[in-house]
């Protein structure tokens, strides 16, 4: 298959100019939430065509110094021509990598939320090195965070914390943390110096667009007002305004204590709350429940996806893909992407291999 066919270029060429007529109609802004909508859908299309057309230039011009080199036998030549082969090969593995992010939800904003399991205030302090690692992770790639719950450890720690991850794609990216995360390190919390394992989960939803119905009915809310509270700092405002807002059907619970006013907070708790809908809605239609907020499994042994490990030496390996690294520093400083990248790539190749 030609390249041009495998990344759907030319069809992407046609979209743009029926988007762009879309913009010229009179009338075009009258629906501000749908114009930014078109726009957002027209500035992807075309940052997919310009890498495209990155990608050929770079090879014609490849040939052409191929040629010069071969005739000439010139080495400097075809120097540059390795040059420019690392630099398409690399492109080329970007551009694929683009096309794994291509699931219904990817481009969307989320949700995510980490929670503490097996191993008491040593996970609860997980879950807070963890929380750390992601806002990390999100503020290198350029994306916004917000911290909308946080519960604070009976000792130390967060028992369990949700934040929204505001960024074009930060759902396809971090839909690949989802699972369960295990620590392995001596305890600073105990006074003999032993060695714990720790667990924490970490649930990853995509914001639900605004044209997607999910249908909920007021008298199947309960609805809690109660004065915040938790680590405080970094974490959360204490404020009198929060809001948990229960989905009595289902007992789905949804909440919000980081803005500074009731209805701020009660419309945050509504979108989560929509998501969360949403998800247990494809879930029962037998939808890829693993892609929507991952594999929900038991907080302890035999279900982790990742294993850190500080103590007696120092890995972090995930047990998906089997990429490891001993700069486990720089791992929990953020630097995630090798991990992330193995993940969503390894499993477009897997569903590759079902198709054939």
């Amino acid at each position: 298959m030609p390249f041009g066919g495998l990344f759907d270029i030319d069809r992407k060429r046609e979209d743009i100019q029926e988007l762009e007529a879309k913009i010229a109609e009179p009338g075009f802004w009258d629906d501000s939430d749908e114009a930014q909508k078109v726009l957002r859908e027209r500035t992807a299309m075309e940052k997919a065509v310009d890498c495209w057309d990155r990608l050929v230039r770079l090879l014609d011009d490849a040939k052409v110094l191929i040629e010069l080199g071969s005739e000439a036998e010139d080495e400097e030549t075809l120097t540059e021509v390795k040059k420019l082969n690392d630099e398409l090969e690399a492109g080329v593995s970007q551009a694929e990598f683009q096309r794994m992010l291509s699931g219904p939800h990817d481009r969307n904003s989320c949700f995510v939320s980490i929670t503490s399991g097996a191993g008491g205030t040593e996970s609860q302090d997980w879950v807070e090195m963890l929380l750390r690692m992601y806002l990390r992770y999100c503020e290198k790639r350029g994306w916004r965070t917000d911290i909308t719950e946080c519960q604070a450890g009976d000792e130390a720690g967060i028992k369990g914390v949700t934040f929204t991850v505001a960024g074009e794609y930060s759902y396809g990216y971090l839909k690949a943390e989802a699972g369960i995360h295990r620590l392995v390190r001596i305890s600073p919390f105990d006074g003999n110096a032993r060695r714990h394992t720790s667990f924490a989960s970490v649930f990853v939803f995509p914001e639900i667009d605004d044209d997607i119905e999910v249908r909920i009915s007021e008298p199947d809310l309960r609805i809690d007002t109660y004065r915040s509270g938790g680590a405080g700092g970094q974490h959360v405002n204490v404020t009198d305004s929060a809001v948990r807002i229960t989905h009595i059907p289902t007992g789905i619970v949804a909440a919000c204590q980081n803005e500074r006013s009731q209805h701020m907070n009660k419309a945050t708790a509504m979108r989560m709350l929509r998501a969360k809908l949403y998800e247990r809605e494809l879930e029962e239609r037998a939808a890829k429940t693993a892609e929507i907020g991952g594999e929900k499994k038991e907080i302890g042994w035999g279900s982790q996806i990742r294993s850190y490990v500080l103590h007696p030496y120092r890995m972090v390996k995930d047990l998906r893909t089997g990429v490891e690294t001993g700069n486990t520093d720089a791992v929990l400083d953020g630097d995630l992407e090798e991990f992330i990248v193995a993940f969503l790539m390894g499993v477009r190749r897997n569903e590759q291999e079902a198709a054939q």
